[in-house]
C-alpha cells in the first residue's frame, strides 16, 4: 500500500481556516507549535506572496518558519498581516 505525506496546508483554503488553525496553534501554548503552523500557513498561501507582502526575502522567511527557525515578533506579525490577520490579546478564563 503506498500512502502520500500528510500536509496541513491543503486543508487551509480560506482566511477563516487559517485563523482557527492559528488559534489552535496558539491555544496551545507552545510556541515552536505556533511557529510551525504559522509556516504551515504561510505556505499554504503563498510563500512568495507572503515574502513580497512582508518585506522580506523568500530565503529569510523559509529560515525564520522552518522547524529550527525561531521568527522575531516583528517577523511573526508581518506574516499575520500578510495573511490578512491580527494578534490580539484577551483574559484567559480562570
Amino acid at each position: 500500500m503506498e500512502t502520500t505525506p500528510y500536509d496541513s496546508a491543503e486543508f487551509l483554503d480560506s482566511d477563516e481556516a487559517v485563523a482557527e488553525y492559528l488559534a489552535a496553534a496558539i491555544k496551545e501554548g507552545d510556541a515552536s507549535l505556533f511557529r510551525r503552523a504559522l509556516g504551515v500557513a504561510a505556505r499554504a498561501c503563498g510563500m512568495t506572496q507572503i515574502a513580497r507582502e512582508t518585506g522580506l526575502s523568500r530565503e529569510s522567511l523559509d529560515r525564520a518558519l522552518s522547524d529550527d527557525g525561531n521568527p522575531s515578533l516583528d517577523t511573526a506579525l508581518r506574516v499575520l498581516n500578510a495573511l490578512n490577520l491580527r494578534l490580539t490579546a484577551s483574559v484567559a478564563p480562570h
